[in-house]
């Protein structure tokens, strides 16, 4: 049976599994990767990088972190080239979730410096 997202339920679970493992790694060594970078790094599910389902992905994973404390952990992908931070629906759902977002770059980076802080001091095994 297939999810919202036209994808099969174990397979999309897998696929923020996969997301989240690749972005916690990312975390630790403090860095940040660009959306295409992490949707080739997907293998459970085929998914681009502007595919409007990668936001949701994103938006699920987020969410549970942030929920979980440890900040929102999809403030580290960013777009590739231009300004080089997450795109609107980052900010969206940083507001959906309380966040204060009348200065979005304050936002990002609260949240980036939260996950980071949060990551890059937990073990391996955590």
């Amino acid at each position: 049976m297939l999810n919202t997202y036209g994808y099969a339920g174990p397979d999309w679970e897998k696929a923020k599994t996969q997301a989240t493992e690749i972005l916690i790694n990312v975390a630790r060594r403090k860095g940040r990767i660009a959306y295409s970078e992490l949707a080739v790094q997907i293998t459970a599910i085929q998914i681009e990088a502007h595919d409007p389902r990668m936001f949701h992905l994103l938006g699920e994973i987020g969410t549970a972190e942030d929920k979980a404390g440890r900040g929102m952990l999809t403030a580290i992908v960013v777009h590739k080239s231009g300004d080089m931070q997450p795109g609107p629906g980052f900010f969206e759902l940083a507001k959906s979730l309380g966040k204060d977002t009348s200065d979005i770059l304050v936002c990002w980076i609260n949240e980036f410096n939260k996950v980071h802080d949060y990551w890059a001091n937990k073990s391996k095994s955590t």
